[in-house]
């Protein structure tokens, strides 16, 4: 018969800099406090590994896939702590002496990987109003494929960040079973002012899943500030946990029950036309 019982998941909320093992070292900190407060599942935020004084830093530290620091590292923590992590993005090597890829890659509680997602939707974009501007493609290359894996939390969509703004990726994910949805992030200040919460429980409502964001937060040494406000949201749209600033760790319990009841109950999902 199968376990009924709410699965408890974790975000973690990190000011990452351009020191890959102290980064490692601050992301252990928090993935001991978030197994401690019980999660079975744990996510990291985006560029949880390195965030490098310029993009094309990350070509410099890009692990080949299968084997390097930060991998071993998320394998290490995932069977000490028995829980399952999903590793927010580290870059991996996408092209000969080129650009990398931003991967975000999850690891079962003991120690396997079981899957991998590479950003597919990259954020070249200037900050209206802002003298700011991102061309992450210089130094990244897009992923192709969506992801879904099953995890004790429920069939996990992945993506990443800038991802959050092109629903079309979320439909496909919840169409094909997906019950809730990984977005770690690095938003900057003014576009999270303006749309952080309302495009997570955007994702959240339309498709009936929970979602995940744990975000980047503060002031890095590169200059760059990054808004922070991780966020666990239900199926309904409602906030369940949240963290406004500081390094951190927010939980949150998944009810797969009453989410499958509400699915039943409210079955918009069944009425997609389009």
């Amino acid at each position: 018969m199968a376990n009924t019982d709410p699965i408890r998941v974790a975000a973690v909320q990190m000011t990452s800099g351009p020191d890959v093992g102290a980064n490692l070292a601050s992301a252990a900190a928090l993935l001991g406090q978030a197994r401690a407060r019980g999660a079975r599942v744990t996510v990291l935020p985006e560029n949880f590994s390195f965030m490098g004084l310029g993009d094309a830093d990350r070509r410099a530290v890009a692990e080949p896939d299968g084997d390097g620091p930060v991998q071993h590292f998320l394998s290490q923590q995932a069977r000490e702590h028995s829980m399952w992590i999903v590793g927010g993005t580290t870059p991996i090597a996408a092209e000969a002496g080129g650009r990398v890829a931003a991967a975000s890659l999850v690891y079962d509680a003991d120690g396997r990987r079981a899957g991998r997602y590479d950003k597919i939707h990259l954020f070249d974009v200037a900050i209206p109003g802002k003298q700011e501007s991102y061309r992450e493609s210089a130094n990244t290359a897009p992923g192709s494929r969506a992801s879904l894996v099953p995890t004790p939390a429920g069939l996990l969509g992945q993506s990443v960040c800038y991802d959050m703004r092109f629903p079309e990726l979320y439909r496909q994910l919840s169409a094909a079973g997906a019950q809730w949805f990984a977005m770690p992030s690095a938003f900057t200040v003014p576009t999270g002012r303006a749309h952080w919460e309302a495009l997570l429980r955007a994702r959240a409502i339309e498709n009936l899943c929970f979602v995940v964001a744990p975000a980047q937060w503060g002031r890095h040494a590169s200059g760059r500030e990054t808004y922070g406000d991780s966020l666990i949201v239900d199926y309904w749209g409602t906030v369940l946990a949240r963290l406004e600033a500081g390094n951190g760790v927010v939980s949150a319990d998944f009810d797969l029950a009453a989410q499958a009841q509400a699915r039943r109950d409210f079955p918009a999902l069944t009425h997609r036309v389009l």
